[in-house]
């Protein structure tokens, strides 16, 4: 990129006192924007946690000897990154963004800036349940801000995004061009994606306490009305491939990482005959066949014996995506089931996984033919159907494990010799114990954020 992100001490007690003049201290909204961009896809969707998740998904089985993140090995120091991906990297860089573009009367920046801090903070939320956010991001001026509770995260969130909207709707003339990776500037469809997201976290609290299922399906319905229209829509970041410029999960699935996919991911699909395998998954270069791997085996196998994914999403110029207009319709057919009924929902169901099979290049003939094996919705299979297709369609995506916490779905048990029950969280990293110790850091992997309610 060669523009270094602007960096703060965030919630870590540390301060440079050292400067490099070869090195920016300072940049307008149109430079600092890019490198935030490809953090939140590279970082955030394609990092650590990301696959840390997923192994606790069980879509990515990691072929070593135990124990290991597959059975539920997780140290604190294992976070330190990521809580610095998302506040010294992300977080703060929005920060800067929206103030600049607030004085500079850029309001399409400071609209961008807080539908990804929005998405940036229900991510690390969802990941960590209480977070550091009114008291954070101030670098020296406060060095221990406390955690807020994530009820109020999830206010904030909303309000982030309800600015961002209104921001857009400002019509300031000056907008990103080619700095923006993700829209290139088309500020109608950051307003899409603003409306999306503000169902997606709306829907996550159908169990929370003190809400309703129904409250929150009809918020989402209302925010969806003006959500994406079509995969063209989509949050997502192509990598060009070159040096340096990789697709995460090309990295994440290596030789040195030994990762593979699953045996419960790849079975799943070979059972339902579903017409995504080929497009999803790559077959062994040794048998030739779809096998994955069984999560918390404590025998290590032969690599080229296991599936990897397919080009689509391990590609080395392959992309990331982080909101996807099948998710919008997802969204849009569980709240409808909860409003209305599973009949209403159908249509709108088979739509999502329609959108999905097309995105990823399925024939329209094939679509047909497994949406009639799959039957229809009905009273007692409706959220499991909506959700477990929807599973399949957020393959790699954070979003999956957020639908199992609250709805049960995919049904899952823990993994042979595993260490705990399945985690539902992750751990608080070392580094913010150490520098900013704050009660909530005593949570162990198996203890529930606060939405997700028993």
């Amino acid at each position: 990129m060669g523009f270094v992100l602007l960096a703060s001490s965030g919630c870590k007690k540390f301060i440079d006192v050292n400067t490099d003049p070869n090195n920016a201290v300072d940049g307008t909204e149109a430079t600092i924007l890019p490198p935030v961009e490809i953090a939140i896809a590279d970082e955030m969707y394609g990092g650590n946690a990301a696959f840390i998740v997923q192994n606790f998904m069980q879509t990515t089985a990691i072929n070593q000897p135990l124990p290991q993140i597959g059975n539920y090995l997780e140290i604190n120091s294992d976070l330190d990154g990521d809580w610095g991906v998302y506040y010294n990297t992300v977080l703060i860089n929005l920060k800067i963004i929206n103030t600049k573009a607030v004085a500079d009367g850029k309001l399409n920046y400071a609209a961008i800036s807080q539908i990804l801090s929005a998405l940036a903070l229900g991510n690390a939320t969802d990941l960590w349940g209480d977070i550091p956010y009114s008291q954070a991001l101030q670098g020296t001026a406060n060095l221990s801000p406390v955690y807020d509770k994530q009820e109020d995260i999830y206010k904030d969130i909303q309000t982030l995004l309800d600015k961002g909207i209104a921001d857009i709707n400002a019509g300031t003339t000056t907008v990103p061009g080619s700095d923006d990776f993700f829209y290139t500037g088309d500020m109608s469809k950051w307003k899409m994606l603003a409306y999306s997201l503000k169902a997606r976290y709306y829907m996550h609290l159908t169990k929370a306490p003190g809400y309703t299922a129904a409250a929150q399906a009809q918020l989402a319905l209302a925010a969806l009305t003006n959500a994406m229209q079509s995969s063209d829509d989509d949050l997502e970041y192509i990598f060009p491939g070159a040096a340096g410029q990789t697709n995460p999960w090309y990295n994440n699935f290596n030789q040195v990482s030994t990762a593979v996919i699953s045996s419960d991911f790849v079975d799943t699909l070979v059972t339902r005959n579903d017409p995504r395998l080929s497009k999803m998954v790559s077959p062994s270069t040794e048998t030739g066949l779809y096998t994955g791997r069984e999560i918390g085996d404590a025998a290590a196998g032969d690599l080229e014996s296991y599936s990897y994914p397919s080009s689509y999403y391990m590609g080395i110029g392959a992309g990331v995506y982080m909101m996807s207009y099948s998710e919008t319709l997802f969204l849009k057919a569980e709240a409808t089931y909860i409003v209305s009924g599973y009949a209403a929902a159908q249509s709108i169901y088979q739509s999502a996984v329609t959108a999905h099979m097309t995105k990823v290049g399925v024939a329209a003939a094939d679509i047909t033919t497994y949406l009639n094996s799959r039957g229809t919705l009905t009273a007692a299979n409706a959220e499991q159907r909506i959700i477990e297709e929807k599973f399949i369609s957020n393959y790699l995506n954070l979003e999956i494990f957020n639908d199992w916490r609250r709805t049960g779905y995919p049904t899952m048990v823990k993994v042979p010799n595993a260490l705990s029950d399945i985690p539902r969280r992750v751990l608080y990293p070392e580094a913010e114990i150490t520098t900013n110790p704050q009660p909530q850091q005593s949570a162990i992997l198996t203890d529930r954020v606060w939405w997700d309610a028993k």
